[in-house]
């Protein structure tokens, strides 16, 4: 496995886009919100003015570490060394002090689970990442009991491999005496916002926000608590379970140690909700896509926990003295991983880049399809025993055609998340908001605004997640509201569909009669 690379870092000129506050002294001081925002493949933190630009980046790759098919670990110390180091970067190169931070903005991979001891922070395993699939079994045995309308009920969630609670179970049952220490209190459990809020408070604060513990299958999305009987389902000891605060409010501060000066907490999210917050997606019907690792189709639906069928239902978030807001999401598991797939696994690109002009040098895919089934296949199909699939292939296919094919599977993908949550909701779709780094490709950006027949927006700022918890930390302070991250929000480019509607449907059926083949294959197998 080789190992991370050393902090990557840039900065725009700090001292011309910082923003200036007077104090009751007259004194001018300027101020800065950091984000800390934690993926699946790497730490980054990003340091904005007051005014929602960026004005320091720094990022460090993290290891993955497959011990078995379809078995995804990280480590959870290299987690919190290396999101410290970037954060510590960011200060260095802007050049500023840590006083001038107003606040803290953590934003993270969601339901990536750790256990750790209370007393000494040592991880007794490595952090379970959420496209681990290891949990299928205990899933298939839950369901047979049928418990999913259950789970679905209170949760929001299905029963998928995708959620902590059934990794916690997992871990409870496979280390030895491990269930007793927890039910003994010794231990605690959290998802990658938990873990670092721990870390970066000196180890005093065991805490967690709305929209993390919604993703858990413990939490009760409608009563905002932990739920009993979900945790006695899955045999998890409620004596594990952390605090749950606001997503945005005055949640605690930094050890002093660490940045020099103790420097305020105010936002935490999970990484797709801060996406929706700095895609300015306020209001209902407003949805974004996030191209990442994968893909999650989130759509804003106000103050009611929005009805569940093949797409969830989670907490969007909730600010301080405000009522929570929730929303619809489609979690695909395998977007960006498909072409990074092409790369390091089949060497078919030397680097991602290469996507678009490879998707545009043939007209099409001369009929192939890519079911990127690499994680088993998530909304609306959440099928965790799933493999991934080529059909169509013919002697003149090249590696062109291979690599459009999945270009366009992370734009079908996203078409079946959003036909989904509009059954749901009863809302339809008229624009849809992009960032991500597959949202660079303007090849696919075309593509998906043909295939789901509205525009696709893509703003200017492309940090959107870590953009999402420096506005929530923002707000949480007291400094930003959320007027100004309406009015900030600017486009960089517009996609209007151009396809018609008969190519549109002839190239969408082609796309489900490959997922109907990978689903019986899926079948079979099982």
């Amino acid at each position: 496995m080789p190992k991370p690379s050393a902090v990557s870092a840039t900065s725009p000129d700090a001292g011309r886009t910082a923003h200036r506050r007077t104090s009751a002294l007259g004194v001018t001081y300027m101020q800065y919100l950091l984000a800390l925002d934690q993926g699946t493949t790497s730490s980054r933190s990003v340091l904005f003015n007051l005014g929602g630009e960026p004005v320091a980046y720094a990022q460090e790759e993290l290891a993955q570490h497959y011990p078995q098919p379809g078995w995804v670990e990280h480590d959870a110390r290299e987690i919190w060394e290396s999101q410290l180091k970037t954060a510590r970067a960011c200060l260095e190169l802007a050049g500023i002090e840590p006083s001038a931070v107003a606040a803290i903005g953590l934003t993270n991979q969601r339901e990536t689970t750790v256990i750790w001891e209370r007393d000494t922070g040592t991880p007794v395993y490595r952090a379970i990442v959420w496209q681990d699939r290891r949990t299928a079994p205990l899933c298939d045995r839950l369901k047979s009991r049928g418990l999913e309308p259950t789970f679905s009920r209170k949760s929001g969630l299905l029963l998928d491999p995708y959620f902590s609670g059934t990794k916690v179970s997992w871990l409870l049952d496979n280390l030895p005496g491990l269930r007793d220490r927890a039910r003994s209190g010794e231990l605690a459990f959290g998802t990658v916002d938990s873990w670092l809020i721990y870390q970066l408070t000196g180890r005093r604060l065991h805490a967690t926000d709305v929209s993390n513990a919604a993703r858990t299958l413990l939490f009760d999305i409608h009563n905002l608590r932990w739920d009993e009987e979900l945790a006695d389902l899955l045999d998890v000891p409620m004596a594990l379970l952390a605090q749950v605060h606001d997503s945005a409010g005055d949640l605690a501060t930094t050890d002093p140690a660490l940045f020099g000066r103790p420097i305020p907490i105010r936002g935490v999210a999970g990484d797709q909700q801060a996406a929706l917050f700095g895609q300015a997606c306020l209001s209902p019907g407003m949805a974004k896509n996030t191209y990442g690792t994968g893909a999650f189709v989130v759509m804003h639906t106000g103050e009611t926990a929005p009805a569940t069928h093949d797409v969830l239902g989670t907490v969007a978030w909730r600010l301080k003295d405000r009522r929570a807001q929730y929303a619809l999401e489609g979690s695909i598991f395998a977007a960006g991983a498909a072409v990074q797939w092409l790369r390091d696994g089949l060497g078919m690109i030397a680097t991602s880049s290469e996507a678009d002009p490879l998707c545009r040098s043939v007209k099409s895919t001369d009929g192939v399809y890519f079911v990127p089934a690499l994680a088993g296949l998530g909304a609306p199909y959440w099928d965790p025993h799933a493999r991934g699939a080529l059909f169509g292939l013919t002697r003149g296919i090249t590696k062109a055609h291979i690599v459009r094919a999945a270009c366009e599977a992370m734009a079908y993908q996203t078409r079946d998340a959003i036909e989904a949550m509009q059954r749901a909701s009863g809302i339809a779709l008229t624009e849809l908001r992009v960032d991500g780094g597959a949202s660079v490709n303007d090849f696919l950006m075309q593509f998906q605004a043909d295939i789901l027949g509205v525009p696709v927006l893509r703003p200017k700022l492309t940090e959107i997640t870590a953009l999402g918890a420096a506005y929530l930390a923002g707000i949480g302070a007291g400094l930003v509201d959320l007027d100004e991250i309406n009015n900030r929000w600017t486009l960089e480019r517009l996609f209007e569909p151009r396809m018609s509607t008969d190519q549109r449907e002839e190239l969408y059926a082609g796309w489900k009669r490959a997922v109907l083949r990978t689903l019986e294959r899926s079948s079979v197998r099982g």
